[in-house]
């Protein structure tokens, strides 16, 4: 069986595409998008994304600034920044970076930010809003495994999803967003008991466990297909999914790269949502 590769390139690229569109209309009305990212670690890889979602916000006429509160930041210090980032009518986006320092959790800080500015659906707030089915942002990467089904044109609506992975940043609000387009949802984790036979019934996987290469040719039913979030430091440096390739490769019918997948739709959603903020914000 020759699997296909579910590539995100053209699709961040139309989405990069309107995005850029509607950013240059609000500068021509006045003020750009903004978008504002807080940090509060020293971790390298942090780093290499903050630079790479400046990069991005740059192309496409956003701007974007970054609030470095070191990686010592108390949790008072990193609410008192994101409340008084959710105040101010210059900002119209609010990311909180992870890692977060130690004894401080995302839930207890990120309520600081409200709904209308968390375009990366972070908050406690943001995640009610999504399980209640009313507007918001919902974590772009949860999205970007919708988006990117839907643009190769894979059904949702009646086919049995396995997800593995119940974070909150992605697996739960994954589960949500599946769940609204009809799917029936199967949310996998650590506990499962034999893994393997519950996402070999499944049609579609999607690993999001954070583990490299945890989904192998025997997690898989011949003929499903097989979404991938994860990005893990491979042994030679590079980046690698929590799927392993060359196993599903052949049995699946089809499967999304790392990278060059998931990633670059993530990406872009992002964006999208700091201008659509930017668009609320003004209308």
């Amino acid at each position: 069986m020759d699997t296909t590769s579910l590539t995100g390139k053209q699709l961040a690229a139309d989405l990069n595409a309107d995005t850029r569109t509607r950013a240059a209309a609000l500068t021509e009305n006045g003020a750009a998008p903004r978008l504002v990212l807080v940090v509060a670690n020293d971790d390298p890889a942090s780093g290499w994304y903050v630079k790479s979602l400046q990069r991005a916000a740059e192309r496409l006429g956003i701007a974007c600034d970054t609030v470095d509160l070191g990686a010592t930041a108390s949790a008072d210090a990193i609410r008192a920044e994101l409340d008084r980032l959710s105040k101010d009518p210059a900002v119209d986006g609010v990311m909180l970076q992870t890692p977060l320092p130690k004894g401080v959790g995302l839930a207890e800080v990120s309520t600081a930010i409200v709904a209308a500015k968390d375009v990366d659906g972070v908050s406690p707030h943001s995640l009610g809003l999504l399980a209640s089915g009313l507007p918001g942002f919902p974590p772009a990467t949860s999205e970007a495994v919708v988006e990117l089904a839907k643009f190769h044109e894979i059904p949702l609506a009646g086919r049995h999803v396995a997800v593995v992975g119940r974070s909150n940043v992605v697996g739960k609000p994954l589960a949500q967003l599946l769940l609204a387009e009809n799917a029936t949802v199967t949310v996998c984790h650590s506990r499962t008991a034999d893994l393997p036979a519950v996402t070999s019934a499944a049609d579609i996987v999607v690993a999001a466990a954070g583990r490299a290469g945890l989904i192998t040719g025997a997690h898989v039913r011949e003929g499903a297909v097989v979404l991938d979030v994860g990005t893990n430091e491979g042994p030679d440096g590079s980046i690698v999914g929590d799927v392993d390739a060359p196993s599903v490769q052949g049995r699946a019918a089809a499967l999304s790269p790392v990278p060059g997948g998931i990633g670059p739709v993530t990406t872009a959603l992002l964006m999208r949502h700091v201008v659509r903020a930017a668009e609320a914000a003004r209308a």
